[in-house]
């Protein structure tokens, strides 16, 4: 599989970090966890020196986008045969999570590194690179405000889904999209009530406008 053109995921970084990948559960996001895994592909040893010199936040930034370039891949198919665009965007999400799957003790530590304080910074920027790379995937081209409206929607949504899935013992994840879904469902509610609400406060309004301007006649 192919990755996606994007400056960030260069050949040789993402070769490196698979070769980590297997010992980041023991070691997590660290030097240690990569000389171990140049150790394991006879690779020298002198490239932990000059690999990944931003330290674990650019090795868990390689990892997300990883994850999401692959997943893109991987939707395309379904996205291309689906026609409503929240479908689409599960079927993205879907695939992300399958990603992830064989790599869930990285996840882990991943994430237990960016919901410390400090990293907050981090854990957003992380966070709308996803959610940006899923409604794109999905062929979401609005440009006004309800763009960032679903951003903001999808970013709430997946970081409590991604700590689901964490302890989401299912090979086929049912039970994290099943979570997905219901908090979809509950934006989509939420929405239509908002939309609902508007119209009848402004049709109020209106006809408040028409009794005043009779009145003032």
């Amino acid at each position: 599989m192919t990755e996606t053109a994007d400056p960030l995921l260069d050949a040789e970084q993402l070769a490196t970090l698979e070769t980590m990948l297997p010992h980041v559960s023991l070691f997590g996001w660290t030097r240690r966890a990569l000389a171990e895994g140049l150790r394991d592909t006879g690779r020298d040893a002198s490239e932990v020196a000059w690999r990944f010199q931003g330290g674990a936040p650019e090795m868990i930034e390689l990892f997300f986008a990883r994850a999401l370039s692959r997943a893109v891949l991987a939707a395309e198919p379904q996205v291309a045969s689906e026609i409503r665009l929240t479908k689409r965007v599960r079927a993205v999400v879907a695939c992300l999570l399958n990603e992830f799957g064989p790599d869930k003790d990285a996840l882990r530590r991943a994430v237990a590194w960016l919901v410390l304080p400090v990293n907050a910074r981090r854990l957003a920027a992380i966070t709308a690179r996803l959610v940006n790379g899923i409604w794109d995937a999905a062929g979401d081209r609005s440009t006004d405000a309800s763009r960032y409206t679903k951003r903001a929607t999808l970013a709430a949504i997946l970081v409590p889904t991604l700590l689901f899935f964490l302890s989401d013992i299912d090979f086929e994840h049912e039970a994290t999209l099943a979570f997905f879904d219901r908090r979809l469902q509950g934006v989509g509610r939420i929405g239509r009530f908002r939309a609902k609400m508007q119209g009848a406060c402004g049709g109020l309004m209106g006809r408040r406008v028409r009794f005043a301007g009779r009145a003032a006649a």
